[in-house]
């Protein structure tokens, strides 16, 4: 399930305070929490950091936001994740498959699509991003703030991602059972769900 040792349940203190939290939220305690269970003070930061992000922005544009950001950077379990939430709170299955396979052509309004290139050029290359990519933001009705909100999104999925993905962590299991067929293989990118 990943190339360093995950640490398993049984642990106590700040760890095991931090696996009571993510078993809370997601059912489970996760590989992601194993991995960062060797570090749970990072963990505790990323999630002040994440929280912060994701507090001042709309869930859903966040969310699509994340997942543009997080295919783009191959990450099965960012992309996992993310379209869950998308498809338990957002959309149905055949539209999220939709704007998975294809923002262009799903039924997306236009500041929505724009929302998920620019993250997607963040995650790609945020270096070639020009004046005239975020003017194409403030175009759709976006301030400056929410420009901002949405870099951030794109910028720390990238720190996630490449975590997880550097030390070998498959997205949990649970998702061969919590997402549709065509959506796991659309989303798996990167990574295979693990067994």
């Amino acid at each position: 399930m990943a190339f360093i040792q995950l640490i398993e349940d049984g642990a106590d203190g700040d760890v095991a305070a931090m696996f009571a939290k993510v078993e809370e939220q997601f059912g489970e305690v996760t590989n992601f929490a194993r991995v960062f269970a060797h570090r749970p003070d990072v963990f505790k930061a990323w999630a002040a950091l994440n929280g912060a992000i994701r507090g001042n922005m709309d869930r859903r544009r966040y969310e699509l936001a994340t997942v543009a950001a997080a295919r783009v950077l191959r990450s099965s379990y960012c992309s996992l994740a993310h379209a869950k939430v998308l498809r338990d709170r957002f959309y149905a299955a055949p539209e999220l498959l939709d704007i998975v396979i294809d923002p262009e052509r799903a039924e997306l309004s236009p500041v929505d699509l724009e929302v998920m290139r620019f993250s997607e050029q963040v995650a790609r290359d945020a270096a070639s991003i020009a004046e005239e990519d975020v003017d194409r933001l403030r175009e759709h009705g976006l301030t400056d703030l929410e420009i901002l909100d949405v870099a951030l999104a794109a910028a720390a999925r990238c720190f996630f991602a490449k975590t997880l993905d550097a030390v070998g962590a498959q997205p949990d299991a649970s998702y061969r059972t919590s997402l549709e067929p065509d959506l796991q293989e659309a989303l798996t990118t990167g990574r295979s769900i693990a067994d």
